[in-house]
């Protein structure tokens, strides 16, 4: 196995080239124009004074040479000093605006990077580890904040580089000349290190978010594990995924541990042979030794810029890769596409599925020439076995998903022209395990209904069961759920999900209903909770229990994605088809007169 098995580009990701990069960086950096300005006349001020330093200190040498006072000691030591001082207070000054600067588009990119990975439709999510996108949007996001505080620095080096250029022409042009043939070495050698820098960092980031993947699927699965006692199994593929990146960054290391050393060698060699030559020039009486020690000076704060650009060129890869890695995922086109944002009206209710094609992928087709009407105010229950095409109708309707071929009409209108937004503050979702946030049971109810009070809450939560349901909770509606709901039992989690449906009062219902066993009471007390709602909306029911289909308007019975039987509860059992055989594998066992005979059974025994 190769070091980089497993760390392929995800499909969503982007080539940019270094100009896209460099323009789409500026764009947010557009509202900081002000403080960058501010931080360029800073960067400006640093390099001239920092440029100035080595030509007073050379003026002073040749000075004391003539005349070597205590006063002129003190004269050169005080300048030096005023200098260094001046440099810490402009540098502190660049550095805080630069780090605000950088926060706030840290902080913009982020927002953007979450609300991008927020509107992806499901289908996004069923292709691509969400413990890797959540390492774009924070370990990348902060990467590319310290790319432009790290340019900002040596940019700053830079154009004192370039002021001290002038300064050492002016003092001699021959080891001027000199100085820049040795420069197309240096970035030379520079440029040789930056594809491959580029193409180690973007390995070392993939690594590092298969790790925060492989951490948070392992969390996710903590109780899993350990109910079948496999912490050692989830720790084995953690360590996979460790040893993976602890590999690949080993490897990004050594290739970046070169650049400096290497750099350094070079500059090391030129700086030793402008000694030379200088010395002899200054001992033949060709410069003077302040000029010349100018020169020694200098060389090392003109050559600094050039080896801190190729020795942070890892860090400004890391950056460029985090960027791209960033703008990937925020340019990510959706599956999920409207062809108008319509306003949405009070919807009625009525879907017409018309001769729709469906398929996760190009080799798993779901619905084919597909047709079903809804009416307005119906329910409709959806029955069959695991992989009919129940759940990929309620996902089409809720434009989680979406259909190649076809029509999705809702109310007579295309389902791709509403705002989509909009649309789906009408629907009520309550899913097979209902997920609940970390907060109080209040705090989850309000969840579609900001605006409810308590008193509203309290009203609506009587009306099922007179509210007994409330008593098994602590603390009444204000008891915390604790993470996903894990402090409460699966029949309180259905019903405060159902209590969230209520309090948002939707146009259309769609039940994914729980498979999980739960006592009578709990199940009645879920049955009232489900008349409430469905008294009062378009209701597509994917039932599990007996009572939900009973109550169903129409029961729809699904095969390979096709409709082979609907109707009533009774007619469908006297046909004694497909749905009869479903009631006495599945919900025969659930009825009344089943449990009566069961304890008959048990009593003659």
């Amino acid at each position: 196995m190769g070091f980089f098995t497993g760390l392929a580009d995800e499909k969503y990701d982007r080539q940019y080239t270094d100009r896209e990069l460099t323009r789409r960086i500026f764009g947010y950096f557009k509202q900081q124009s002000r403080r960058l300005l501010s931080v360029t006349g800073l960067v400006m001020a640093i390099a001239l004074i920092g440029a100035a330093l080595p030509i007073s200190v050379a003026r002073m040498v040749d000075m004391l040479k003539s005349q070597p006072t205590f006063t002129a000691i003190g004269l050169v030591g005080l300048i030096v000093l005023l200098i260094g001082i001046a440099l810490w207070g402009l540098n502190w000054a660049r550095r805080s605006l630069v780090v605000r600067a950088v926060g706030d588009v840290v902080l913009d990119l982020r927002t953007r990077a979450f609300r991008a990975a927020a509107e992806h439709d499901l289908s996004f999510y069923d292709q691509f580890s969400s413990g890797r996108i959540v390492s774009r949007i924070t370990s990348d996001t902060n990467d590319f904040g310290q790319l432009i505080v790290i340019v900002t620095d040596v940019g700053s080096q830079i154009v004192q580089a370039a002021i001290l250029g002038v300064v050492l022409f002016r003092a001699d042009v021959k080891l001027s000349l000199m100085l820049m043939t040795f420069l197309p070495f240096i970035f030379a050698v520079a440029l040789g290190f930056r594809a491959m820098a580029r193409r180690v960092t973007k390995r070392g980031m993939k690594a590092m978010a298969d790790v925060n993947a492989a951490i948070k699927e392992t969390i996710s699965g903590i109780a899993i594990a350990k109910n079948f006692r496999q912490e050692e199994s989830i720790f084995r593929s953690f360590e996979e995924s460790n040893q993976q990146s602890y590999r690949v960054n080993v490897q990004r290391g050594f290739v970046l541990s070169l650049v400096f050393p290497t750099l350094n060698a070079l500059s090391g060699i030129f700086v030793a042979i402008l000694v030379y030559v200088g010395g002899f020039s200054a001992e033949q009486g060709i410069i003077t030794v302040g000029a010349w020690y100018l020169f020694i000076m200098s060389l090392d704060q003109f050559f600094f810029p050039v080896l801190n650009l190729s020795a942070f060129w890892a860090q400004i890869q890391a950056g460029l890769s985090a960027a791209e890695r960033v703008f990937a995922l925020i340019d990510a086109d959706p599956n999920v596409v409207q062809t108008d944002h319509r306003d949405v009206p009070p919807l009625k209710g009525q879907i017409h599925f018309d001769d729709l094609d469906f398929r996760y992928t190009d080799k798993e087709p779901i619905l084919s020439h597909f047709n079903l009407l809804i009416q307005p105010g119906e329910t409709l229950a959806l029955v069959g076995h695991t992989g009919a095409g129940k759940s990929s109708i309620a996902k089409l309707i809720t434009r989680f998903y979406e259909f190649q071929q076809g029509r999705l009409l809702m109310d007579g209108h295309d389902i791709r022209t509403f705002d989509l937004s909009q649309y789906r503050k009408q629907l009520g979702i309550v899913s097979q395990v209902p997920f609940l946030f970390s907060g109080t049971v209040a705090d989850n109810i309000r969840y579609a209904a900001p605006d409810a009070s308590e008193a509203e809450i309290l009203t609506m939560a009587r009306k099922i069961g007179d509210g007994e349901w409330l008593e098994t909770l602590p603390h009444g509606i204000q008891t915390e759920v604790g993470e996903r709901g894990g402090h409460l039992s699966m029949g309180q989690r259905q019903l405060v999900a159902l209590m969230r449906v209520l309090m948002q009062k939707p146009a259309i219902f769609i039940l994914d209903e729980a498979t999980a066993s739960i006592d009578p009471f709990t199940e009645w007390q879920i049955q009232q909770a489900l008349n409430l709602i469905l008294k009062n909306s378009t209701s597509i029911l994917i039932a599990h229990r007996l009572s939900t289909v009973k109550a169903a308007d129409r029961i729809v019975v699904m095969d390979k994605g096709s409709i082979i039987e609907e109707g009533h509860h009774h007619g469908l059992l006297e046909k004694g088809g497909h749905y009869a055989t479903l009631y006495n594998t599945y919900f025969r066992h659930q009825s009344l007169a089943y449990v009566e005979k069961a304890k008959e059974f048990i009593g003659d025994d």
